[in-house]
């Protein structure tokens, strides 16, 4: 029997036509569903492929990762060429090579990096309808600036998540970096941390818009942390502008 190689996949995808990443029965489309397809006509058999993480309906991405144990001894380079030519046109390998000993595409990993994207306009280009959340009403992004930074730092981000009807392992995550940046009638949102709880960027997003909106003022950020239960205060955004931009790996990985 042919040994197998593990393989580490960068992965990039428009969510929109998903139901998010994570593999689910017909007739739900999810990313996982689409890659395992492929990889199984390829290899002649059925073979996993494991994600990083998951991303929600309509969510996109830039930099998912995955690795799977690929049963051939072709070079990455031609399996990553063979999957792009059969996948569908909203999704694509970016990259595939051998992933280096013991690594898991989710355990492995020491953190992520997420972008949400707003169009500060009176109408959103038809091309970014589907990858900008449109905001007509004028954002002050210094306020959401001031706001960002308090919510930076290892907290208790329950106030900032919604229920994922599954278990997790506790809601205090590192926040390393939130930074709120304007170009033109664009503004994005740079979230970096060791792990985010379901939904935890949309709910970042969410409450810096109000900030932005002059519902908030920014030292509302830590009184709500503080009150560690999710209230209306901090509504959740829409799917459409967020990307998984990076998946961090190195020695410094969170404990669970």
């Amino acid at each position: 029997m042919r040994s197998s190689q593990r393989l580490r996949l960068t992965v990039a995808y428009d969510g929109t036509g998903f139901r998010g990443w994570q593999l689910q029965p017909a007739p739900h489309r999810t990313v996982q569903g689409e890659l395992e397809a492929v990889v199984a006509r390829l290899a002649g058999r059925p073979v996993r492929v494991h994600g990083s993480g998951r991303t929600d309906t309509g969510v996109h991405a830039r930099g998912q990762v995955a690795h799977v144990d690929w049963p051939d001894d072709r070079p990455p380079g031609d399996l990553r060429w063979s999957m792009n030519a059969v996948l569908p046109d909203d999704v694509r390998v970016l990259e595939a090579r051998p992933a280096p000993p013991g690594f898991h595409a989710r355990s492995s990993s020491t953190g992520k990096e997420y972008r949400y994207f707003i169009w500060n306009a009176k109408a959103v280009p038809p091309e970014l309808r589907h990858i900008r959340t449109w905001e007509p009403r004028r954002l002050d992004p210094q306020a959401m600036r001031e706001a960002a930074v308090l919510l930076v730092g290892t907290r208790d981000f329950a106030a900032f998540s919604a229920n994922p009807q599954r278990e997790v392992s506790g809601t205090v995550r590192t926040l390393h970096r939130l930074e709120v940046r304007g170009r033109g009638p664009e503004v994005c949102l740079v979230a970096k941390g060791d792990g985010f709880l379901y939904k935890m960027v949309r709910s970042l997003a969410g409450f810096l818009l109000r900030v932005g909106r002059g519902e908030r003022r920014p030292e509302d950020g830590p009184r709500i942390l503080a009150g560690g239960v999710r209230t209306a205060e901090v509504p959740t955004a829409e799917a459409r502008g967020l990307f998984l931009w990076k998946v961090l790996y190195g020695p410094s990985r969170r404990q669970a």
